[in-house]
């Protein structure tokens, strides 16, 4: 695990079919798309004290169970996606909805992907955390999941130009490279290519 900007940690597995990484985040004790871990890293997260895993959407249920076993953390997910997840083995203690507060984040819509797809935002800390509404394919680009993970396109689509009304610079991306600086900018960028 390493710190990916002051109380931000993460950790990563690569993803040999995409050819980048896939993160999960801890802030304070809230674990956010917990990716594959390793035993140390589990233990950290342990020692972290974790209360609550968060997942972005449906299909980021990846080490969620080993996670919850370890530290006994509420998971919880939007109640769009809650099925699904359940249906892939994973207790859901809690759903999500848009305006509900998740320790310091704000839950906003980002549907498209999934029906349940959400970003988690940080206002004091102008951080926006995105699963898979959009991905870094390499350093400081942002792009889209091939069209055959993506459920509605277009709802996907207007989920991104709302994002870009709340106020963030730092982009966290739970599949690919994170843009610590600009990140609105970047999301401005794709968002253009929209109604190119």
């Amino acid at each position: 695990m390493r710190e990916i900007i002051p109380g931000v940690l993460t950790w990563s597995k690569l993803s040999d079919r995409f050819g980048y990484d896939f993160n999960g985040f801890l802030v304070r004790d809230v674990a956010i798309d917990p990716v594959e871990m390793d035993d140390e890293t589990l233990e950290r997260l342990a020692k972290e004290r974790v209360e609550r895993i968060v997942l972005t959407n449906r299909n980021h249920y990846r080490d969620v169970e080993k996670l919850r076993k370890r530290t006994g953390a509420k998971v919880a997910v939007h109640t769009a996606d809650a099925a699904w997840v359940r249906g892939k083995g994973v207790t859901v203690d809690e759903t999500l909805v848009a305006g509900e507060k998740v320790g310091p984040f704000v839950v906003l819509a980002a549907a498209g992907k999934s029906p349940g797809e959400v970003a988690l935002h940080w206002p004091a800390r102008k951080l926006l955390i995105v699963g898979d509404a959009c991905v870094g394919p390499k350093p400081g680009e942002l792009g889209l999941l091939p069209a055959a993970a993506i459920d509605d396109l277009p709802a996907l689509k207007k989920s991104l130009e709302q994002l870009l009304t709340v106020d963030f610079d730092a982009l966290l991306l739970a599949d690919g490279h994170s843009i610590l600086t600009g990140g609105k900018a970047a999301l401005a960028k794709l968002v253009a290519t929209f109604h190119a």
